[in-house]
């Protein structure tokens, strides 16, 4: 057993344990070709009771019998069910090429980017006006979904254009009139949007509690008054004069 090999095989231990591993690789050393098949078996048998969830995978028997013959550096000289053969996807991961640079507006994300890079490469006409109308639309949704407020047409058609380097744009008259940026509902009215309100929080009692402190004075001031002011006082009562 060599370093190179454990560390070649590192994703296979962590899946089958390091005893399991152990015992393909004692598997070189059998010289009876009968005794080497008959415990590549048993270890294949042992793996199925250690992960029973394996077996309801489709292929599991061809896949398990692969790995073994993988963890045996793939020199193992078996009568095997099943033609074994090296697994070329278990070396180590590739290193992910992260973006050199973010989004030129963040509250759209790269993924406007590459619906209005499509959109470019539309050439009929009315096929890139109908992508251009809806690329605005998800615009505006996610511009107020990220600055929680309200978004002009305007502004809207002015992103778009700098977005597309000034090849998508529309007649801003046109997008006001027909609501072309608005999600309608089934009446054909554009939905209305409504800003996201902050949460009150509620005291230890469950009652609410606003940001202001002069609500809470003008609280206790209206519970007086429910409970008839001072507490518990019986005034004299006079003669009649």
């Amino acid at each position: 057993m060599t370093l190179p090999s454990l560390h070649k095989h590192e994703l296979l231990q962590r899946e089958y344990g390091q005893s399991t591993f152990q015992l393909v690789q004692q598997l070189a050393g059998i010289e009876d070709r009968a005794e080497r098949t008959r415990r590549a078996q048993q270890i294949v048998q042992l793996i199925f009771r250690l992960q029973p969830a394996l077996r309801d995978q489709p292929d599991s028997q061809a896949k398990v019998w692969n790995h073994v013959f993988e963890m045996a550096d793939g020199e193992l000289d078996v009568d095997a069910p099943f033609t074994l053969a090296a697994q070329v996807n278990l070396g180590p991961p590739k290193r992910l090429a992260y973006p050199a640079k973010g989004p030129k507006f963040r509250a759209y994300g790269q993924a406007v980017e590459q619906l209005v890079a499509q959109a470019l490469t539309l050439e009929d006409a009315t096929e890139r006006e109908q992508a251009t109308i809806i690329i605005g639309r998800t615009m505006k949704f996610l511009y107020r979904s990220h600055n929680k407020e309200n978004a002009k047409d305007l502004t809207i058609i002015k992103h778009l254009r700098e977005l597309s380097g000034g090849e998508l744009s529309l007649d801003p008259d046109r997008v006001q009139n027909e609501n072309l940026f608005e999600f309608v509902t089934s009446g054909g009215r554009p939905a209305p949007f409504i800003v996201p309100q902050p949460r009150q929080e509620r005291d230890g009692g469950g009652n609410r509690r606003s940001g202001s402190g002069g609500n809470s004075g003008g609280g206790n001031r209206r519970d007086k008054q429910r409970r008839g002011g001072r507490k518990n006082r019986n005034e004299p009562q006079q003669p009649p004069q």
